[in-house]
């Protein structure tokens, strides 16, 4: 379970200030995969990476009663200078997973080749993704939080990836970003809109994208 508690997240640019959450207290429940939908620039991966504790909000909190994934596809936290796999190596023992069971998974499921061992900075965004998606998916997380990842790479990677995923949900939540209303309707039995600062959530998944449309039309 993951509980937004009088969450606020405002930004001010050029002097002018946006709001992309005002006071949300919302309760997203254990055992679901939630979409979050929202308009272009509505601020969802900004509460992503509120959630995941990569950004501090301006008020209010974030609870939880489980241990939660950074954004899947984030790859700001890998060392430029090291490989991908020294960087899936370092993550295994900050999470205490066994690294050379990491290290085989991502291999095989992000199958970057040679660039496995090549510094992460030689990367395309696509590689960071995949070797990001991998590595969140070789650590057992009770929320996964996905924001676009499965739209890199060609059919293969995201069907492999669907795949992946679908097994996490097994056993774990998630909250999952995409524009991709099949996919959405793939991976997820909720939803939640956020629009204008305010987030609203359904256990109905097809409520949820009623709602989103609504605001597009």
């Amino acid at each position: 379970m993951i509980q937004l508690e009088n969450l606020t997240k405002t930004f001010v640019l050029e002097g002018q200030r946006k709001t992309v959450a005002d006071n949300l207290s919302v309760v997203f429940p254990t055992g679901r995969s939630v979409a979050l939908l929202g308009r272009n620039g509505a601020g969802k991966s900004t509460l992503l990476k509120i959630i995941s504790g990569n950004m501090d909000a301006t008020s209010g909190r974030v609870l939880s009663t489980g241990t939660i994934s950074w954004p899947v596809g984030f790859a700001g936290a890998f060392h430029g200078d090291l490989s991908g796999a020294q960087n899936a190596r370092f993550i295994a023992r900050i999470y205490g997973v066994d690294t050379n069971d990491m290290v085989d998974f991502v291999a095989d499921f992000a199958k970057l080749g040679t660039q496995f061992h090549l510094p992460v900075r030689s990367y395309s965004s696509g590689m960071r993704a995949r070797l990001a998606f991998g590595i969140s998916m070789a650590v057992a997380f009770d929320t996964y939080l996905v924001d676009e990842v499965t739209a890199v790479g060609d059919a293969d990677f995201r069907r492999r990836s669907s795949e992946v995923f679908q097994a996490r949900m097994d056993k774990a939540s998630a909250i999952v970003v995409t524009h991709s209303m099949p996919l959405v309707r793939q991976l997820c039995d909720a939803g939640a809109v956020l629009e204008n600062g305010q987030l609203t959530y359904y256990d109905d998944l097809d409520q949820a994208i009623e709602h989103h449309e609504q605001n597009l039309a």
